[in-house]
């Protein structure tokens, strides 16, 4: 395989929520990060599908959200994507938020270490769980850039995805195959816990894989993730992988246009991967100055316009 085809770190992760006004209002209010797309669930445009990232969109700093309609709260075990990781430039960065969620009351951890690295997990209203981690030993794939209107001041924001940690039943098999099909390397172990990367490596290209014979099996629902998405450079790249994944007789969904990226989807035993193109990107469609602030259709969404908005319930995200 061409170097140019590679994984080249996380592209985003997508979860699901159960009130998408109090999930924008934690992402941006509590956390910083900036709604850079409002639009609908193309597969079901009954459902919102938000998309929280750096200042810019970046590729690589994206966490997006569903809130399926009459969708029951999920159930936490193995065989699931099961914390979500973002990167802060520093370890005084994580102190910065300790204090914010004390602040704003929200559920978190002491600030502790993992694999030589500062860490502060939290969970939100709905109970989904997240880590920061910190950047400060940091090398590998480049972060974001910090939004520039936020509340958190810039040196200690959010600027990127971090290590996204998957619990399964079976580490050997699924170990393998990220390995054997995605070249991921095992970096530490730390008992029951591999840290993987791929590509350039570091905090934006890596996954904890934890070994989890005893939780109960995770049932999908509000307050767990959806999917993992990876980056890839472009279209050509995901051709390539469609000819991997077809090879190796594993079902795929084939090339999907999602208007602000391309993709692929394929289900690595329990877990559904994405791979997803850096290219168009969010800034296509909106003013730089007003993201996120209208409802954003992708083009062969557009004639629906009308009915869409009389039928999916608005919410204010103007910031002006």
């Amino acid at each position: 395989m061409r170097k140019e085809d590679q994984l080249l770190g996380v592209h985003h992760v997508t979860a699901m929520t159960s009130d998408v006004e109090k999930n924008y209002a934690f992402f941006t209010d509590i956390l910083g990060m900036r709604l850079v797309k409002k639009t609908v669930n193309q597969d079901d445009i009954y459902t919102y599908h938000t998309y929280f990232a750096d200042d810019l969109g970046s590729p690589g700093t994206t966490m997006t959200f569903f809130d399926f309609p009459n969708n029951p709260k999920g159930t936490k075990g193995t065989n699931s994507i099961s914390r979500t990781g973002f990167r802060v430039p520093s370890d005084a960065a994580l102190t910065y938020y300790e204090q914010r969620f004390n602040e704003f009351n929200v559920k978190h951890e002491a600030i502790s270490t993992e694999f030589g690295k500062k860490v502060l997990r939290f969970w939100d209203f709905d109970d989904q769980a997240y880590q920061l981690i910190s950047d400060e030993t940091n090398t590998g794939v480049k972060a974001g850039i910090p939004w520039k209107k936020g509340p958190v001041p810039e040196e200690f924001a959010i600027y990127g995805l971090g290590p996204v940690e998957i619990s399964v039943s079976y580490t050997a098999d699924f170990k393998g195959l990220l390995e054997n099909i995605f070249n991921f390397k095992t970096v530490i172990q730390e008992d029951d816990r591999y840290l993987m990367e791929v590509g350039e490596g570091g905090n934006g290209a890596q996954v904890v894989l934890v070994d989890d014979t005893t939780s109960p099996q995770s049932q999908q629902g509000f307050g767990e993730v959806h999917h993992v998405a990876f980056r890839l450079a472009d279209r050509k790249s995901l051709a390539v992988w469609q000819e991997i994944f077809d090879n190796l007789g594993l079902a795929n969904s084939g090339y999907v246009d999602r208007y602000y990226f391309e993709s692929l989807y394929v289900r690595v035993g329990h877990i559904l991967v994405e791979l997803a193109t850096d290219e168009p990107g969010f800034m296509g469609d909106e003013p730089y100055e007003t993201l996120g602030e209208k409802l954003s259709l992708a083009p062969f969404l557009e004639n629906r316009r009308e009915y869409i908005e009389s039928v999916i319930k608005p919410f204010n995200t103007i910031r002006a």
